[in-house]
């Protein structure tokens, strides 16, 4: 029996496909937020637990930068820091996007915001919040209190809908 050698890297691909990817549960309100660390787009170590007890985190996950719903939610934030600063929150998004591709999208939309790269999807999959297999993270957001628990999370595809829900959020916390 012959083996053409060339097709074994593309069988072999196809073979990891099928293999599910291990990700962790969704943290839900009231749980330990995981802790992690990632690169932001200056390739600067962002670690939760740094953060954890200084600023209340609203952590984003989404999609890919430059697209439509994803452009629309980073100049959300961005148009809303003022009054997120005032309320000490601090926000972090986390994508597949290499820091390169966060360098260009914060520099074409003005972000004034730090954009994790996880082009290995482990935070993504700390998180619980990979979409089917693939390199696409769902939209969601945890808003993580000062004690690092999950404080609310909203999963909602619509951006003024996210926007709305973690406002709300934000408002109880400070409440407590």
């Amino acid at each position: 029996m012959k083996i053409n050698l060339r097709v074994l890297p593309v069988m072999a691909g196809l073979i990891l496909l099928t293999v599910p990817v291990q990700a962790a549960p969704r943290p839900e309100v009231g749980d330990l937020a995981p802790l992690f660390s990632g690169q932001d787009q200056n390739g600067k170590t962002v670690a939760l637990a740094d953060v954890i007890g200084k600023k209340i985190v609203l952590l984003y996950f989404y999609p890919k930068d430059f697209t439509s719903g994803c452009t629309k939610e980073a100049c959300g934030f961005r148009d809303r820091m003022g009054e997120l600063q005032k309320d000490n929150v601090e926000v972090v998004g986390v994508s597949f996007d290499s820091a390169d591709t966060h360098q260009k999208f914060i520099a074409k939309y003005k972000l004034n915001f730090s954009l994790i790269a996880d082009p290995d999807g482990k935070i993504v999959d700390l998180y619980g919040v990979r979409l089917d297999h693939l390199n696409v993270a769902h939209r969601v957001s945890f808003l993580i209190g000062l004690d690092g628990k999950i404080a609310h999370v909203t999963d909602a595809g619509n951006p003024d809908v996210h926007f709305e829900q973690m406002q709300a959020a934000i408002a109880a916390l400070g409440r407590k």
